[in-house]
């Protein structure tokens, strides 16, 4: 049987002719990377925290405590597996994992990046009939997105304790370094991206059935909507920030440079 030029066009897989591919596989590159990062410095169980003793102070320019955002709220734990100490970012990890992983943004980065259903707009996803969305396990934990974002919300406050932390000499006084800076500027990263999330704009407007009766949480609404429409801008560089955060506290607490001080009181 003679194939038509319609039989033709169905086959095909997209009539697009840009380079529609270079978004899904840019994010596959970028999330991975962050993937094998984070997990490195997971397992790695070390260069986490920096306390500052009296005596080292001024040798060492630093101000106050660092933390790496991947293993605050610190946990003492000196737990040992089969010989092998356990991280204590392991007990924490699942909680800013578990709203990243069921965000609405990052579904749609990872559907179309590692699934292919579908990986661009006006092409054909591999996923075919078999797709049945998010209503089989275990895809229908997506739905646990909006109480995930309540352990986020409490996680920035922490992240933000930790930044006053930083600037807290142990010998007494205060004081702004590099670190205290690279700390607050995560927060407000992660911030942007956690009160732009979707759940939060519902929290802040979605209980109401006439915001001309709740004039407060229409403004409320209307700040969160303003992240909401930068989610994206927010997810991918609070992601990055987050590395380089913990990249910059391994580096200091290592030796390699020391945490320069811009001034104190």
């Amino acid at each position: 049987m003679a194939v038509t030029p319609q039989r033709r066009s169905q086959d095909k897989r997209t009539f697009r002719t840009d380079a529609w591919w270079i978004q899904p596989a840019v994010v596959a590159v970028v999330f991975t990377a962050f993937v094998v990062y984070a997990t490195f410095r997971t397992f790695e169980n070390n260069y986490y925290s920096a306390p500052i003793h009296l005596s080292d102070l001024y040798q060492a320019g630093q101000v106050g405590d660092l933390l790496s955002p991947l293993y605050s709220p610190l946990i003492p734990i000196d737990w040992k597996i089969w010989g092998y100490h356990v991280s204590p970012a392991i007990l924490i990890l699942v909680f800013p994992l578990s709203f990243r992983l069921t965000c609405y943004y990052y579904r749609k980065a990872y559907y179309r990046s590692y699934f292919l259903t579908p990986p661009a707009c006006a092409v054909r996803g591999l996923g075919g009939s078999a797709y049945t969305g998010e209503r089989k396990f275990p895809f229908i934990l997506q739905n646990l997105h909006r109480f995930t974002w309540y352990f986020a919300a409490i996680f920035i406050v922490i992240l933000a304790i930790d930044v006053i932390r930083s600037m807290m000499y142990h010998g007494g006084g205060w004081g702004v370094s590099v670190g205290t800076l690279v700390l607050l500027l995560n927060v407000i990263l992660l911030g942007a991206y956690t009160f732009g999330c979707h759940s939060c704009r519902h929290f802040c407007g979605g209980c109401v059935n006439s915001f001309s009766k709740h004039k407060g949480l229409y403004g409320l609404w209307r700040k969160v909507t303003y992240l909401n429409e930068r989610h994206q801008l927010f997810a991918w560089s609070s992601l990055v920030w987050v590395s380089l955060t913990d990249l910059y506290v391994r580096t200091v607490t290592s030796g390699a440079i020391a945490d320069h001080v811009f001034f104190r009181f």
